[in-house]
């Protein structure tokens, strides 16, 4: 098989999964457009999500794809929210040997969604993991970038952008008010560090906490997220480099989900254009939060 579709389902967990899905308990901010929409407090939990593969949409095609998530999330809008994160998935494609990839990473981002740290590994089978560390800061002039590795140097990026778990919570801000569009410039601190999506959120209409899920997994068992709304969610990233104004562009990748308004999340779909993988969560652990003095 050729490398980059292992690479891009590393990247696209990483920039998806951690930014954007499974950052999803998130907090509102007080004082935030959240707060003022009546959000919901963000529930610190743990959760296991099974990978596998749906379709494959090119030839030679991806033959199989498995492979596991592991996530933590703690914290609060007042201490900040932490990540912890890991993904291992095997790739088979044609007659090429699979190809094992593994991600870590942990972040940490401020209630306020202005300062943002992060540490992510990727391993393509047996190779010297590839670091990325630094840390970013939303400033007058735009969000400043201080990487440590895998350069020690210092980016400035567009003032609009926004992090992982701040894109959420507009994500969730703009459910509640019942938009059904919402475009935003996202960094997260994948691939080199200095990458920027321009993101395209579809939001369908809310589901009552009432009604069955299509499919079933562990969250059927939690009768609290019996009670809650929940929205479909697909998130579209285009690489914003290669961004021409001309004609449609194609994104990298695309996630789809189903996301519980206290910012759990299941039914993941990640859509790579050549090949399609579903998560479904097997294990969710809800944990004690601190409210916020």
């Amino acid at each position: 098989m050729r490398g980059r579709e292992g690479s891009g389902l590393v990247r696209g967990v990483a920039c998806g999964i951690v930014g954007a899905t499974l950052a999803t308990a998130l907090g509102a901010t007080p004082g935030s457009a959240a707060q003022t929409e009546a959000a919901m407090p963000f529930l610190p939990h743990q959760a296991l999500y099974d990978l596998s593969l749906v379709k494959s949409r090119r030839s030679p095609s991806v033959d199989a794809v498995q492979g596991r998530i592991a996530y933590t999330f703690a914290g609060s809008a007042c201490e900040g929210y932490t990540t912890e994160f890991r993904q291992v998935s095997r790739i088979e494609a044609g007659e090429g040997e699979p190809k094992l990839s593994d991600l870590r990473s942990i972040s940490w981002e401020d209630g306020a969604g202005k300062s943002y740290r992060f540490h992510i590994e990727t391993r393509m089978d047996n190779a010297i993991a590839k670091v990325v560390d630094g840390e970013a800061e939303q400033g007058a002039k735009g969000v400043v970038v201080r990487l440590k590795q895998p350069n020690k140097k210092t980016v400035t990026l567009d003032a609009s952008t926004v992090f992982p778990t701040e894109q959420v919570r507009r994500i969730l801000a703009a459910a509640r008010a019942g938009k059904s569009l919402l475009e935003l410039v996202v960094y997260d601190g994948s691939d080199n560090g200095e990458k920027l999506y321009n993101t395209l959120a579809v939001i369908g209409p809310a589901v009552p906490g009432d009604r069955a899920t299509g499919k079933p997994d562990i969250t059927g068992a939690d009768s609290r997220l019996h009670k809650l709304t929940r929205w479909p969610v697909t998130v579209s990233y285009y690489d914003r480099s290669e961004e021409s104004g001309k004609g449609e562009q194609t994104p990298v990748y695309a996630m789809s989900f189903e996301l519980y308004e206290n910012g759990v999340s299941r039914a993941l779909t990640f859509d790579y254009n050549d090949f399609v993988v579903g998560g479904v969560m097997t294990r969710y652990d809800p944990q004690a939060a601190k409210p916020c003095k």
